[in-house]
């Protein structure tokens, strides 16, 4: 007898789904003893071993850069500005040209105190002469004792006329000198406040602003709270100070802490702190923000773990801590304080076992893990 080809179809149809029936259950079948598809169902995560040691607390607060010295350079002459030895923004060594005042005027002064000087010293030198050569005939009694009194007194109006003359010769020197505006630190400089051909004013026109940068200074303040913390630090000497500018991704920058203000502000109930960078890489310059960091309690042999590992819940904070058994086992933990990216566990975590730190969002009690890495 011949089938009819709708009984072929159907019954071909009810052979496919039989058979891919028989393969969706073979494939999900539960594990075997042994455990055999435990590796294709385990979740992938990161971990980290739980440490103990001693810890230093942190104090993290935001701090801002200050130049170690700031002067605003005026000229200590009056006259034009004949040139300017800087370029806007560069370093400059300390002796070394910032501007220059036109010293024509001031050489001549310099001659003329210097003319003035020498007929002054000449002057004296015939007072003395004359004084010398009457005091011979006084005793035979040539001259008056009025007349050789008066060449002693010509004597002392000679001394005194040559000391004023040498001093505004001094004064003219120092005058000339002051033409040439130098750099008094190793610093940098700002725009030009003033151009050449522009008469300075002595003592009154600004001419560039020169921050000193090398070392440089950080102010920040703490809660008058942290105070006693910091002064317990300072008691087991030098506090370091670490800093990271916002976008730097390079390493930290280390300084010192080297100033604590002496009043507490009574407004904000803060106090200002300030620290020493050496600064020799030029990675700081004045005005910047950045995150400094401050240690203040000392831990001794403590445990700790990764802040990332510690997760929380309504009946507390736990961790995932894999076992021998290669699954996640929930335990919920007492914490501590956390610096530098280490959270201090109290109690229900022990030195040396390991935590899981990334991809407990796929993890319940008992999960089966695969380490995709771990520190």
């Amino acid at each position: 007898m011949i089938v009819p080809w709708k009984k072929l179809w159907i019954l071909a149809l009810v052979l496919g789904v039989f058979a891919a029936a028989m393969y969706f259950t073979r494939e999900h079948q539960a594990p075997d003893e042994a455990g055999h598809t435990a590796v294709e169902t385990a979740v992938p995560v990161t971990s980290a071993l739980a440490t103990r040691g001693d810890i230093d607390l942190s104090l993290n607060v935001v701090a801002r850069t200050e130049a170690w010295s700031t002067v605003t350079m005026q000229a200590r002459s009056s006259g034009q500005l004949e040139s300017l030895g800087f370029a806007p923004g560069t370093k400059v060594k300390k002796g070394g040209l910032l501007a220059q005042l036109d010293p024509l005027p001031f050489k001549a002064q310099l001659d003329q105190a210097r003319g003035n000087a020498d007929s002054a010293r000449a002057q004296w030198d015939k007072a003395q002469a004359d004084l010398k050569r009457y005091s011979q005939v006084l005793a035979k009694g040539y001259i008056s004792r009025a007349s050789f009194d008066t060449y002693q007194t010509n004597v002392e109006v000679a001394r005194a006329n040559l000391q004023t003359s040498e001093a505004a010769q001094e004064i003219a020197q120092l005058q000339l000198g002051y033409t040439r505006i130098t750099a008094p630190f190793d610093g940098v400089t700002g725009l030009p406040l003033v151009w050449p051909g522009a008469q300075v004013t002595a003592n009154s026109t600004d001419i560039v602003v020169l921050n000193q940068i090398e070392p440089i200074r950080i102010s920040f303040s703490i809660p008058e709270a942290s105070l006693a913390a910091v002064r317990d630090a300072q008691s087991r000497g030098p506090v370091a100070v670490q800093a990271r500018l916002p976008g730097d991704n390079r390493a930290l920058l280390h300084g010192t802490l080297e100033f604590v203000d002496n009043t507490v502000d009574v407004n904000t109930s803060t106090i200002v702190l300030k620290g020493r960078f050496e600064n020799t890489d030029g990675r700081l310059t004045p005005g910047q923000f950045m995150q400094v960091s401050l240690p203040t309690v000392h831990l001794l042999s403590v445990v700790s773990m990764p802040a990332q590992a510690l997760q929380s819940s309504d009946k507390g904070n736990f961790v995932f801590v894999i076992g021998a058994d290669g699954k996640a086992h929930q335990r919920f933990v007492g914490i501590g304080p956390t610096t530098s990216g280490r959270i201090v566990i109290e109690h229900g975590l022990e030195a040396g076992e390991r935590v899981v730190t990334d991809g407990q969002l796929l993890l319940s009690d008992g999960s089966a893990v695969r380490m995709a890495a771990s520190t």
